[in-house]
């Protein structure tokens, strides 16, 4: 069965089919809707049924409240239609029409940035080109049908290798793989680009606010990347929270920016620091806080924990700054997908 989905405001209209999901249709069609997991377990894509019926998916209530889904919103990663749609969804223009492809890919390097995180290198078949945008994220395919999702730690460019940051997860299969047996020249499928987690240019006036736990960092490295290639005068902010200062990694290439940048400021904070750390401690959410109590004239890009991601979402918009200038992307543990 095939109905008929309208996007307002954009007015954009396409067929989808009754096995899909919305934000599949969209995709499918070149349309990009917010999203991050596809899961259900992020919210990004939570959006608004103006019209017609759905059946919402596999829904999380913390993620869909129960009187959202009655005032209309459904996560547009679950809900397949019922009926012909019409939906409110603000698309991304930025990344319409990059495509997103399943390739295989060498690995090219491994490098130890922490005690417990990795980077992988990936290097990409040359007769491919691959479009990303800094911040989005791959899925690498594993052999059982299940997907791992990674973001790019690097900015695109010619010939350049997909840099991806690992966090050792006990018993996790494809972390521990990575840790113990994975060798360079292994071959990875993977699909992407994937997510709509980028800088976006609409606001070239507000600082930026950027924060991060543990390999968060790696999405943002793009991002920082990003901007310090096409010179921007913004003020910029990254906060990046660890629990130990060991685990902070790149430090060298951070000091480097903040000397070549003058409106780049590193907030580094330790949850669990010891009698050597000698910086700001406890939780960035406090820190950012206590920096910024009205923050209304920032856009943040938040990732990482989804207890700091949904936390300070939350604490941003209650002191001011609107949700229009607030994007995210939570790791959470995606659930099982085949490819």
């Amino acid at each position: 069965m095939t109905y008929r989905l309208r996007i307002e405001p954009s007015g954009h209209e396409m067929d989808i089919e009754a096995n899909e999901t919305i934000l599949e249709a969209a995709l499918r069609h070149g349309y990009a809707l917010p999203y991050s997991c596809r899961s259900g377990t992020c919210a990004t894509c939570k959006g608004k049924i103006l019209a017609g019926s759905v059946d919402y998916g596999d829904v999380d209530e913390k993620m869909l409240p129960d009187e959202e889904m009655e005032a209309g919103f459904a996560l547009f990663c679950q809900a397949t239609p019922l009926t012909d749609l019409s939906i409110e969804a603000r698309e991304v223009g930025a990344a319409a029409g990059i495509e997103i492809k399943t390739l295989p890919s060498r690995v090219a390097r491994i490098v130890d940035l922490a005690p417990e995180v990795r980077a992988l290198f990936l290097q990409l078949p040359s007769t491919q080109e691959f479009r990303f945008l800094p911040g989005q994220y791959i899925d690498i395919l594993l052999k059982d049908g299940s997907r791992r999702g990674f973001s790019i730690a690097n900015m695109p460019g010619p010939g350049a290798q997909l840099e991806l940051h690992i966090k050792h997860v006990p018993g996790g299969q494809f972390t521990g793989h990575v840790f113990s047996t994975m060798k360079e020249k292994d071959i990875l499928r993977f699909e992407g680009p994937l997510g709509t987690f980028f800088i976006r240019d609409d606001w070239p006036e507000r600082p930026l606010l950027l924060a991060a736990t543990g390999t968060g960092f790696a999405p943002i490295k793009g991002m920082l990347e990003q901007l310090f290639a096409n010179p921007d005068t913004r003020d910029i902010h990254f906060y990046w929270g660890v629990r130990y200062a060991q685990e902070f990694y790149y430090q060298e290439l951070l000091q480097e920016w903040q000397a070549r940048h003058p409106n780049f400021h590193f907030h580094p904070v330790v949850s669990r620091p010891d009698a050597s750390w000698n910086g700001r401690t406890g939780y960035i959410t406090t820190a950012i806080g206590a920096d910024f109590p009205q923050p209304k004239d920032l856009v943040a890009y938040l990732c990482g924990h989804p207890d700091m991601v949904f936390d300070l979402a939350e604490s941003l918009e209650q002191s001011g700054l609107d949700s229009q200038y607030i994007f995210s992307d939570a790791f959470v543990f995606a659930k099982s997908k085949t490819s």
